[in-house]
């Protein structure tokens, strides 16, 4: 009865080993893969300051005037003018849809006080 009972925890002992060699791979390889995810994270961050800078750049409001005068005949292009813009006033919204009105034909006492009358 001895030697089963050794037996049975020495292999208790080598499938907990096992067990544990298998979990001990699987979270380094999850950390891994963090590491690698934040990495691509901090890499997109760096690409999208970038691209944020280029696009500051590029919108910068005295390169946008050189360019609106360089193709000023080309693209037919005409001034701003103040009359050019209309009064609050003129604007025309459309007509709100008119909502049909809803009669209660049941109605149910939602409230367990009495009325008083």
């Amino acid at each position: 009865m001895r030697t089963v009972l050794y037996i049975l925890t020495t292999l208790c002992v080598i499938g907990l080993a096992f067990w544990a060699y298998r979990e001990n791979y699987a979270t380094q390889k999850a950390l891994s893969d963090t590491d690698n995810l934040r990495a691509e994270i901090r890499d997109a961050y760096s690409r999208l300051a970038v691209l944020r800078a280029e696009w500051a750049y590029l919108n910068r409001p005295d390169r946008l005037r050189d360019l609106a005068e360089m193709n000023f005949d080309r693209l037919n292009l005409l001034p701003l003018h103040p009359d050019q813009f209309g009064q609050i006033d003129q604007v025309s919204y459309p007509p709100l849809p008119e909502l049909p009105l809803l009669e209660i034909t049941d109605g149910i006492d939602v409230s367990s006080m009495e009325v008083a009358e």
